[in-house]
């Protein structure tokens, strides 16, 4: 009885947490605050130096549900982006979804060693963890905050949040190994990242048509098409993962294939990926929340600012300058891309 007990109670907190989650969202809507700080923030409520003093340290179960969420947002973000939009802004995107994450990498560094007194190795990982853009975070901003950006705009931010995420995940991960090995050839950093990218790719692109086509040829039963959809994301991105690729690109491109193809219930799916997201979007931020120690952040908390506003005011900026200077975009859409550049869970996520 007494494990019994907890399991129960361990529902009833989640669910509380889950619930006060959404139900700060209105302030935060009346109020025009962040809405996933205002998750970050529940988290660190209910956590052991809130007035929740919930215990939790398992970064392992926040990392696979990290991951989940991760691919459900990236994949809807894929199911609303429409192909058309971003074909003229491929090149701009894919710029700074690469170029743009290393030259945030490497200006960054700099700052991190001598603020956080690294070595420029682990300076450079510092630079590759906060170099992404978070596509929770942009995908929130341009779908649900009412804004009119230009549509070249808004495509170039959103196809540059859903796809440079791997490429920041690849560069973090090859620190890490050079890290821990000592050593690592250029070869084999440039076939890692083939790899990844062109299984990610020819996976993602696979995945999605057989998707349509088993929505489009397979007589489901009313309702189960959105769930089918759901489940079909994360197969690929549990696919792609176990084969060494991209997940995250795989499951992008996946949802850009099926949002652009006509299939049935198309507007069930849409509907249930938005719930979904933002039930993903919550409990993957209030598991963040509820990792965060306030007081050992003290410690490193002026550091950290420091090398939060370089990259903010600094290496952000003239990463987006220095990549959309071949492409004709105008200075304040130049400025309003580099100070859209927002991080999230990302960066969190990876340092887990």
């Amino acid at each position: 009885m007494a494990s019994l007990d907890s399991v129960s109670i361990a529902i009833l907190l989640g669910a509380v947490l889950v619930m006060a989650g959404i139900l700060s969202s209105l302030l935060a809507l009346r109020f025009g605050a962040p809405l996933l700080l205002v998750f970050l923030l529940v988290g660190m409520l209910a956590g052991d130096a809130g007035p929740g003093h919930l215990q939790f340290d398992d970064v392992r179960t926040t990392y696979l549900v990290g991951s989940v969420a991760l691919a459900l947002i990236l994949f809807d973000g894929g199911l609303k982006t429409r192909f058309a939009s971003i074909r003229t802004v491929l090149a701009p995107s894919m710029m700074l979804a690469t170029a743009g994450v290393l030259l945030t990498a490497l200006i960054t560094a700099p700052v991190a060693r001598y603020v956080l007194d690294l070595n420029w190795t682990e300076s450079l990982l510092v630079g590759a963890v906060v170099a992404s853009t978070d596509a929770a975070a942009v995908f929130l901003l341009v779908h649900t905050q009412g804004l009119r950006l230009r549509p070249r705009v808004g495509a170039t931010l959103e196809a540059e949040s859903g796809t440079n995420d791997p490429f920041a995940i690849f560069l973090t991960l090859m620190l890490v190994e050079f890290i821990s090995i000592g050593q690592s050839s250029a070869s084999h950093i440039a076939l890692e990242f083939i790899q990844e990218a062109v299984l990610g790719a020819i996976i993602g692109v696979i995945g999605g048509r057989l998707v349509v086509i088993a929505l489009n040829y397979v007589a489901l039963p009313q309702g189960l098409h959105a769930p089918f959809v759901t489940t079909a994301a994360l197969v690929i991105f549990g696919g792609s993962q176990m084969v060494h690729a991209s997940g995250f690109l795989a499951v992008y491109l996946a949802g850009i294939i099926i949002g652009n193809r006509p299939t049935r219930a198309h507007n069930s799916v849409v509907t249930f990926l938005d719930a979904a997201t933002w039930l993903a979007q919550i409990v993957m931020f209030v598991l963040l929340g509820l990792l965060v120690s306030p007081h050992r952040l003290l410690s490193s908390a002026g550091g950290a600012v420091l090398v939060a506003f370089a990259l903010m005011l600094v290496a952000r900026p003239l990463a987006v300058l220095i990549c959309l200077a071949p492409f004709k975009f105008n200075w304040r859409e130049k400025v309003f891309i580099a100070w859209t550049g927002l991080r999230g869970a990302v960066a969190i996520f990876l340092a887990s």
